[in-house]
């Protein structure tokens, strides 16, 4: 079929587009790593009180949590604005706690700085030692890595013990047509999955968070 000089105008143009997308500038994107808690009906709040502090940064490269190496060459970092990593984690551990928390139940949960609380029962606190998300553009595909390494530590009023809990995951994903939200996202779930074992690997017992004994 022969084609006309539109549409081969056309195919380069869509080509045109295409390179120059597989290409990094070195730009700098912003995540937005908050979630919207949903709404429930609170009836009946579990009487134990609980504060969670911004964890401390204590990554090997605080300048960014991650970036995208492009097919044809260059870079993409993507960032966090702020201290907005460390304060929303302990944000997004609040508000999971406070709609359906240990035991599915709702929990007396705030955020406070750092020594700023002395009435809690329990007080968590933590270390991010990683949190970080690489994607690789091939052609026709990226594949977007995540890793996160946590420690976490409750420092139980009643009887003065601690409980510590180390977390570690991650998640790969292969996308055809890559879009930062792919990042975005895949920070978000590995935070996610962070925080639900976290919740399956310890226990309110006496107002005080326990690890969960094994069987």
């Amino acid at each position: 079929m022969k084609q006309t000089p539109l549409r081969v105008l056309g195919c380069t143009i869509v080509v045109a587009t295409m390179l120059a997308g597989c290409r990094g500038t070195g730009e700098v994107r912003f995540l937005d790593l908050r979630e919207k808690p949903p709404l429930v009906q609170v009836t009946d709040i579990e009487p134990v009180k609980i504060v969670i502090e911004p964890f401390d940064d204590r990554r090997a490269d605080r300048s960014r949590v991650g970036l995208r190496t492009h097919l044809w060459g260059g870079t993409t970092y993507f960032n966090v604005p702020g201290e907005q990593l460390t304060s929303g984690i302990a944000q997004r551990l609040a508000d999971r706690l406070r709609t359906r928390g240990w035991g599915d139940r709702v929990w007396d949960v705030r955020v406070v700085q750092a020594g700023s609380v002395t009435d809690a029962d329990i007080v968590i606190s933590g270390q991010v030692l990683d949190f970080s998300v690489t994607a690789k553009s091939r052609v026709l595909s990226t594949i977007v890595d995540t890793k996160s390494r946590f420690k976490v530590v409750a420092k139980n009023q009643t009887d003065n013990s601690t409980t510590i809990r180390n977390i570690e995951g991650g998640r790969s994903r292969t996308v055809f047509w890559f879009n930062p939200g792919d990042v975005q996202e895949q920070l978000s779930v590995t935070l996610k999955d962070g925080i639900e074992r976290l919740i399956s690997d310890t226990a309110i017992e006496q107002k005080a968070l326990r690890p969960v004994r094994e069987q």
